[in-house]
């Protein structure tokens, strides 16, 4: 039990050091919009699934979650 403790941990850490890098890696919600006219907003709203920042938030959606189960599990097995 002890090491499947020890897997879990290890797990949680590089999942914390890799949100922690997504998260910084992301632009701002308001970056841009003084400097973009509507046009070029809309294009890149509208595409933003299959773009870069697109594929990074959904990156951090999974690890947030992963984030979340790991942190009950290494909790509830304390009791």
């Amino acid at each position: 039990m002890e090491v499947l403790r020890l897997i879990l941990t290890i797990v949680f850490i590089i999942v914390c050091l890799a949100l922690i890098v997504l998260v910084l890696m992301q632009e701002g919600k308001s970056a841009g919009l003084g400097a973009i006219s509507g046009a070029a907003e809309t294009y890149w709203g509208k595409n933003k699934g299959r773009s870069m920042e697109g594929a990074l938030v959904k990156i951090t959606k999974v690890l947030a979650v992963l984030f979340m189960v790991l942190a009950a599990v290494l909790n509830i097995s304390r009791f």
